[in-house]
C-alpha cells in the first residue's frame, strides 16, 4: 500500500464494562473502563485477556441525529498521557435488541490523532455495545492503528 510502508500497525482490542451517565447537558456521556484487555505489537492471539496496569477511561459526546442514529466524538485515555481521539465515520446506530431490557448499538470511529505513544496515530476502531436500563454499558472495541 503506498504511503504506509514502514509504519507499525498494532491491533487494538478492548472489552469494556462501565456505566454511562450525563456529564452535563447536551448529550455528553462518560464511561469508566476498569482495565484494558491484552494488546501487543503483533495483535491478539486467541481470547481477550485482561492485563495488569492502570485504568483506562472513555469519554465521548453523543449527538442523536434521529431515532436510532447518532454522531460521536471522544477520547480513550490509557493511564497518564496516552490518549486516542476519535470521531464517527458515517453514523452510529442504537436500537432495540432481542432482550427488551437492552438497547444494542454499533459505530465506527476514525482515529483523529493521539497523545503520548499515540501521537500521530491514525486508523479505524469499531464499537459494538449494549446499553442497559440504568445506562450501564458493555462495549467491545476492535481496531487497527497506524503509528509513526
Amino acid at each position: 500500500m503506498p504511503g504506509v510502508r514502514g509504519r507499525r500497525r498494532p491491533r487494538v482490542s478492548l472489552a469494556t464494562r462501565g456505566v454511562a451517565g450525563p456529564i452535563e447537558a447536551g448529550g455528553r456521556w462518560s464511561t469508566t473502563i476498569p482495565r484494558p484487555t491484552a494488546v501487543g505489537p503483533d495483535g491478539l492471539s486467541g481470547a481477550l485477556q485482561p492485563t495488569a496496569g492502570g485504568e483506562a477511561t472513555f469519554t465521548s459526546e453523543v449527538t442523536f441525529t434521529g431515532e436510532t442514529a447518532f454522531q460521536e466524538t471522544g477520547t480513550i485515555t490509557f493511564g497518564d498521557g496516552h490518549r486516542l481521539h476519535f470521531e464517527t465515520v458515517g453514523g452510529g446506530f442504537l436500537g432495540a435488541s432481542p432482550d427488551p431490557a437492552l438497547k444494542h448499538g454499533t459505530v465506527m470511529w476514525r482515529v483523529a490523532g493521539g497523545e503520548g505513544p499515540f501521537a500521530g496515530a491514525s486508523g479505524l476502531i469499531t464499537s459494538n455495545f449494549f446499553v442497559g436500563p440504568n445506562l450501564e454499558i458493555t462495549d467491545h472495541h476492535f481496531g487497527v492503528l497506524f503509528l509513526p
